[in-house]
């Protein structure tokens, strides 16, 4: 065993250098598949009976020393678009980056059932694309990637973080999940064989064989190279992006006694959230030790909505009560997520915010605490808004009302409720939902009286309909956004339709 239960979190003494006035450090931590009601940080009264169960202190804590946004969205169900958004500060439609990817030149989400989407960039990003750990590594920052990347394709220079502007690349690469999530199999589909699998993780031999979770190893990575950037004296900018709790669903069995109350599958997954928190303990301590928490930004968020319709425990699509759905969903559980910021002397403790926020704010927004200028030509196409005036208590600097917009022309995996092609906008409390399958549709929700989304408001509300559709049509084209064909034909954009009275599926 290379740890003892209980002591992974321990971290080795440096000797800490004398302040200066360097820019803050950053750590963004992005979880993958972590839903909006995964952890024990309460969003909302109502939640799904398990979340009572799930222990994450070390996020509660952060949130008490900081900013909670209750209204936060990914920029994609799914991950990559999400993803490469944050990289970029543009949105999925606009960077063509619309689905997750994996191989060279493959369409990961083809034709199906009569739809056919529009073409899209399936290698993801390149090392000519600009990018925020690009733009902070110019601006004097140590950059490191640590875990789940999947910013661009396997057989392309994109799938090394390297190439898209990271100094340290801790197995990081194209592929979207992991084989296995212990150290004792080698993080590998086959343990006698590591590396013979798309899926197995790449630069960790040294944790072959040992009793430990990829979540740990990659912590303890990461602090090795926090550490590196303090001996430098340079600020450093750490993208740690655990692969959990994105399946396979692998207990931890360290912290299996924590959950049994819960089923077996539901006991396993509540000890990959715990381990993440532990993680975020794991960085916390090392930055206390070097003596630089308080001058460190912190943001932790996810990726995408939490997975729901499949792979768990219960009723599916039920997971991220009282939002609807999960993971790959129109509705609000395939795209609402927790965001907590922490950036001491600016952020008052404890505070909420409703304000919609989306991923591709937080390349603005990080840019602008470090003090790095975007280039001109980059910074005229940024969708993404700083939140740097709301984060220091103007909360009207950013507008509640601005139109927050989404695009995903393919299907997701299974299908369930709004798992499927769709485009949509959220204003205020309205939310249009454009649906591309099976044929064109829009319904209409108000999120202030039924987050649910459980009553179509279309029929009632035609001119918010027709508003709300107007916008998301002129967005949609501006940024130059395919939409599928059906049985052939391109369908219109959704302020240029024949509202149909034939419901989705």
């Amino acid at each position: 065993m290379i740890l003892a239960v209980g002591c992974w979190l321990s971290i080795c003494s440096v000797a800490v250098a004398s302040p200066d006035d360097r820019p803050p450090n950053i750590l963004f931590f992005i979880v993958d598949d972590l839903g909006w009601q995964d952890t024990s940080l309460r969003l909302h009264a109502q939640g799904p009976p398990h979340r009572d169960a799930y222990r994450t202190p070390q996020l509660e804590r952060l949130a008490a020393e900081g900013i909670t946004f209750t209204d936060a969205y990914a920029s994609s169900p799914v991950c990559t678009p999400t993803r490469t958004s944050v990289m970029t500060g543009r949105s999925p439609q606009q960077n063509q980056i619309s689905y997750w990817i994996l191989h060279k030149d493959r369409d990961t989400g083809g034709p199906r059932e009569g739809t056919t989407p529009p073409s899209w960039n399936v290698n993801g990003l390149q090392p000519d694309d600009v990018t925020l750990p690009r733009l902070l590594q110019k601006g004097g920052y140590l950059t490191i990637h640590a875990g789940k990347a999947h910013l661009g394709a396997k057989g392309t220079p994109g799938e090394n973080p390297q190439n898209l502007g990271f100094d340290i690349n801790i197995a990081g690469h194209a592929a979207g999940g992991p084989a296995d999530y212990r150290g004792g199999r080698s993080f590998a589909k086959d343990p006698a064989k590591p590396g013979q699998s798309v899926w197995d993780i790449p630069g960790l031999e040294k944790y072959h064989g040992q009793q430990i979770y990829l979540t740990e190893a990659l912590a303890l990575e990461s602090v090795a190279a926090i550490e590196q950037a303090h001996r430098q004296k340079k600020p450093f900018f750490l993208h740690f992006s655990p692969y959990a709790v994105h399946a396979p669903i692998i207990a931890n069995e360290r912290w299996l006694d924590h959950y049994s109350q819960l089923p077996k599958k539901e006991a396993a997954y509540a000890t990959m959230i715990e381990t993440v928190d532990r993680a975020l303990g794991t960085l916390r301590e090392a930055l206390e030790q070097l003596q630089i928490l308080d001058n460190t930004v912190i943001v932790f968020t996810s990726d995408n909505g939490g997975l729901s319709a499949h792979a768990r425990n219960g009723p599916a699509h039920t997971h991220n009560h009282p939002l609807a759905s999960g993971k790959g969903s129109a509705l609000e559980g395939g795209t609402r997520i927790p965001l907590v910021i922490r950036w001491p002397g600016t952020v008052k403790a404890g505070r909420r915010s409703d304000i919609p926020v989306i991923s591709h704010d937080h390349f603005p927004t990080l840019l602008e605490i470090a003090g790095v200028r975007c280039p001109r030509e980059h910074d005229a196409t940024v969708e993404g808004v700083s939140l740097v005036s709301l984060l220091q208590g103007k909360d009207h600097s950013v507008d509640p009302q601005r139109a927050l917009f989404w695009h995903m022309p393919h299907f997701w995996g299974p299908r369930g409720p709004g798992i499927q092609p769709f485009s949509s906008i959220r204003k205020g409390p309205w939310k249009l939902i454009y649906y591309h399958h099976p044929q064109p549709q829009r319904v209409l929700f108000h999120l202030g009286q039924d987050v649910g989304e459980k009553t179509d408001m279309a029929a009632q509300q035609p001119q918010i309909r027709d508003q709300l559709s107007q916008l998301l049509g002129q967005h949609l084209r501006a940024v130059k956004a395919g939409l599928p064909r059906r049985n052939g034909t391109t369908i219109p954009y959704p302020d240029r339709m024949a509202e149909s009275t034939k419901k989705p599926n």
